[in-house]
């Protein structure tokens, strides 16, 4: 079974001279600069390949101009790439006809940007129902669906209103409640709390992540913020000047940064609720063979304890710490050193 989004060696460059500059890069392997300086053209997304599986959610995170806006816009194919493959649930949506694409964004995948343009003139019950009516909905059908989509999002009694009597965060919430009323199985978010104030933006999290486990939606969650990105996503992709650096668990990303750009990205990361056991833990076995440890006494934490549950159980014992499994078996030891390792940013493995 194919992944709901699946895409391969995306290309997107900008400009007139687009096609003999690509043919360049791939002749010569021209750097960025060098297309600008040589073509007047920009390289916005270089060589992407990424699928996402069914109810992940896959954030793609860089600093302003990485090319993180541009390349979701290719899921839905609001852009077209110069060159690579895009498929959504195994279909090649670059041949499809205008009219099917139509029907793909109003069916298939559901969009809420950073601004997200409401319309002023309409109600919020009327801006949800929107892809509704496109779609021919009865109005009966339309307030029905928009009306448990609101109650979703936790907007029930506010269908009335006009978006200028809503806060940033609830207008947000219409957005989010407008992309989701078609029942769309791919959610594609651009930066959509990135203009909300701290407190706000993290509750808005708090209801993306409440309904991401109700709905189990696949989604691209486009984020310049790591911190944001990290509680969010089940993976990760970080991009710097249109290629995708480095893809991985939240975990992953931190403690194996690929290069010194990712590793200075996560330099201020808090690893306390982000680090477990498995990762910094030394083998039961290895361990076994090299000293003594009781398997019946001492303290015990489980492989999927984040560090600061192992700091508080090493607080409370001297001994080293027993990790065990799922069916309650040994299969690792934590003690001082792997502690102190795997509050600097190591593993066991290092």
């Amino acid at each position: 079974m194919s992944a709901p989004i699946e895409l391969t060696n995306v290309w997107k460059i900008f400009g007139k001279n687009s096609e003999k500059a690509f043919q360049l890069i791939k002749e010569k392997k021209l750097t960025k600069s060098e297309v600008l300086d040589q073509f007047d053209c920009v390289v916005g997304v270089a060589n992407a390949s990424f699928s996402v599986a069914e109810g992940e959610i896959f954030c793609i995170m860089g600093l302003s101009g990485s090319g993180k806006s541009t390349l979701i816009r290719h899921i839905n194919r609001l852009l077209k790439p110069t060159s690579g493959e895009v498929l959504i649930h195994g279909e090649d949506i670059l041949t499809k006809s205008d009219r099917d694409l139509r029907k793909l964004r109003a069916t298939k995948t559901g969009m809420v940007f950073q601004n997200i343009a409401l319309l002023p003139h309409c109600t919020v019950i009327d801006n949800v129902a929107l892809p509704l009516e496109i779609q021919k909905y009865t109005i009966r059908q339309r307030r029905e669906i928009a009306l448990r989509t609101l109650e979703m999002v936790k907007l029930t009694g506010w269908e009335n209103r006009f978006a200028h009597e809503l806060s940033g965060g609830m207008q947000q919430r219409v957005g989010l409640a407008r992309a989701m009323a078609a029942d769309p199985d791919i959610l594609l978010m651009d930066e959509p709390f990135s203009a909300l104030d701290p407190l706000i933006r993290r509750q808005l999290q708090d209801e993306f992540l409440r309904l991401a486990e109700i709905t189990n939606k696949t989604t691209v969650f486009i984020t310049h913020d790591l911190d944001e990105a990290i509680r969010i996503g089940h993976r990760i992709a970080i991009m710097k000047d249109g290629v995708l650096v480095q893809i991985g668990t939240p975990e992953q990303i931190v403690t194996d940064p690929a290069d010194a750009y990712v590793k200075d990205f996560v330099a201020g990361i808090s690893r306390l609720k982000l680090i477990r056991a498995e990762t910094i833990m030394e083998p039961w076995e290895s361990w076994r063979t090299k000293n003594s440890l009781d398997a019946d006494s001492g303290p015990r934490a489980s492989v999927d304890d984040y560090l600061d549950r192992l700091i508080d159980v090493a607080v409370e014992h001297d001994s080293p710490i027993l990790i065990l499994d799922d069916n309650d078996q040994p299969v690792g030891v934590i003690d001082k050193r792997n502690l102190l390792r795997g509050i600097q940013g190591g593993s066991q493995h290092e």
